[in-house]
């Protein structure tokens, strides 16, 4: 029974971490339209900028993090304002785009750092154990701080009139531009929101797991799998989605092993899509 709670325990940080990335990864796509494979870039320089600012420029530990969210949010806002949104319209374009930033970002990271993983001590450690249950507590924080943003997200979308005109973009950018709202300054913001969410998690993650220029690939694709099986531009889905993903992670590396995990995964997104092709809240979502 204890194991059980554990690995429960451990998938949903695992959940809330793929989620943080999932929701900026959709926002993006039911926002713009597009589908950004820069995604992994992102949580890849938050990540580095994060190790930087604590080992080469002796910032404590959540002063980095906020350096490194601010930083990617703001990348991400000036990527989206000077290229995307010249050739938002074409679908091949913007993944070209989004793609050749991602290749932008791990070889710049790779020339600048090196090929070696990095390592850099997340602040809390020990465990927290209750009879015989246990969680690590670096994993217990990362797990609160995922949930606050995550929780922001939907306060912002759900409850506030700039979540709003967002929502009312992504159903339909040509009525809502009619209605008075400004693409042109809207666009921007929701890109630079979901690069500090993924500017974020590389920086809480990745002293945890491992800082190396390559770690946005499993991201992206997890990312990307997760969006799938959540369904494409629905932000519930992608947060459902996330933390059932978490889950059969923890509970297939525990009894199955870390090299079934990824196969159970993707029976799992198999059946799901056989089932519900749209994935589990998928809704048409507009033409970009």
């Amino acid at each position: 029974m204890n194991v059980i709670v554990s690995a429960g325990l451990i998938g949903l940080s695992l959940g809330a971490q793929y989620a943080l990335l999932a929701l900026g990864f959709t926002l993006i796509f039911g926002i713009l339209g597009v589908v950004n494979f820069a995604h992994g870039g992102f949580y890849v320089l938050g990540g580095y900028l994060a190790y930087a600012a604590v080992t080469i420029l002796g910032l404590p530990y959540p002063l980095a993090v906020l350096l490194a969210v601010l930083a990617t949010a703001a990348l991400g806002w000036l990527f989206q304002l000077l290229l995307v949104e010249r050739v938002v319209e074409d679908h091949l374009a913007t993944l070209m785009l989004t793609l050749g930033l991602y290749m932008v970002l791990s070889n710049g990271v790779l020339v600048t750092f090196g090929p070696e993983s990095r390592q850099f001590a997340f602040p809390v450690t020990g465990t927290l154990r209750y009879g015989a249950f246990y969680m690590p507590l670096a994993n217990l924080v990362v797990l609160c701080i995922c949930l606050l943003a995550i929780s922001s997200v939907y306060l912002l979308m759900y409850r506030t009139g700039l979540g709003r005109a967002l929502r009312a973009l992504a159903d339909d950018r040509h009525i809502a531009a009619t209605q008075g709202l400004r693409p042109r300054l809207l666009f921007p913001l929701a890109f630079a929101i979901a690069a500090g969410l993924a500017g974020l998690t590389g920086a809480l993650v990745t002293p945890i797991l491992s800082l190396g220029p390559s770690v946005g690939d499993p991201v992206l694709g997890t990312s990307f799998l997760i969006v799938i099986l959540g369904g494409f531009g629905s932000i519930g889905g992608a947060t459902v989605a996330a933390f059932l993903v978490g889950l059969v992670e923890a509970y297939s590396s525990v009894y199955l092993g870390g090299s079934m995990g990824a196969l159970v995964l993707f029976v799992l997104v198999l059946l799901v899509l056989v089932a519900r092709p749209a994935g589990l809240f998928g809704r048409e979502v507009r033409s970009a």
